[in-house]
């Protein structure tokens, strides 16, 4: 997946979501088990670098989906709403 994909998925998301935006409060959350898991298989695959630990590797999953979310939310919203951001 590509970061332009993922930004296409969340601009998409957004679309779809800021029209209940604007009746409710909405709150909006990810998981990040499965890119968690491939990192440590792409860790696990070189041999000579060393495993890190799981909090280290939630740490920069969280950096790899929250980065393109934040930067992208917003944009489906606006036009609707300029009080309400998705």
């Amino acid at each position: 997946m590509t970061v332009e994909n993922q930004r296409d998925n969340v601009r998409l998301a957004c679309d779809h979501l800021a029209p209940i935006g604007e009746q409710h409060e909405l709150i909006i959350s990810h998981g990040n088990g499965p890119q968690i898991g491939l990192l440590a298989l792409e860790e696990a695959a070189y041999g000579e670098v060393p495993e890190s630990p799981l909090d280290v590797l939630g740490a920069e999953t969280q950096g790899m989906i929250g980065t393109p979310s934040s930067r992208s939310s917003g944009t489906g919203s606006r036009s609707r709403s300029r009080s309400r951001r998705c």
